[in-house]
């Protein structure tokens, strides 16, 4: 029977299931790599006429191929391409054990919300924040992995999600009906 009163409780546990697993990862797991810790942000007022001053001040030198040049130079020195590349190489393993730890969680909360809990509204509630959890992991690696391992991921996941959900479902049909005639 459909309650206003358990909808909420559904939402309540959904929004603090996720919050219990992504504030516990980031609480019990080390914190995301910060920008400001990879780069010097007085690089920027630095200007090099020519790519052997770009280079010895630790820089990659663009030249400029077919555009009109804002500045006499024929080309810009990047300060920050070295910093920014060691950034993002820190966010993408960072990233890579955060979903590696949400993946599995998220799972472990969607199956013990279909399987273990009996009221409806707290196992549709654990289920959705399982779901949260994963695609908070999902969200910060999606964009490093490579096409094949995001399908292999996804497969996996549904193969999973639907096992779970036909075990759930033929549970539940045998509590309903015990007759192995229908």
């Amino acid at each position: 029977m459909f309650s206003i009163k358990n909808l909420v409780f559904g939402i309540a546990i959904f929004f603090l299931t996720m919050f219990v697993g992504i504030y516990g990862v980031n609480t019990f797991y080390q914190k995301a790599p910060q920008y400001d810790d990879f780069c010097n942000q007085t690089l920027g007022n630095i200007y090099f006429n020519n790519s052997a001053d770009c280079v010895a001040a630790g820089g990659v030198w663009n030249a400029y191929q077919g555009q009109q040049k804002p500045i006499p130079a024929e080309g810009y020195c990047d300060l920050y391409y070295k910093c920014n590349q060691e950034f993002t190489d820190a966010e993408e393993k960072y990233y890579k054990k955060v979903f590696l730890i949400t993946l599995p969680l998220g799972i472990i909360i969607i199956a013990l919300g279909a399987l273990v809990f009996g009221l409806e509204f707290v196992g549709a509630g654990l289920m959705f924040g399982g779901v949260g959890i994963i695609l908070y992991g999902v969200g910060g690696f999606w964009r490093f992995a490579d096409d094949w391992l995001k399908f292999t991921l996804s497969l996996i996941g549904l193969i999973i999600v639907i096992a779970i959900g036909y075990y759930f479902n033929m549970r539940l049909r045998k509590k309903t009906n015990p007759s192995p005639y229908l």
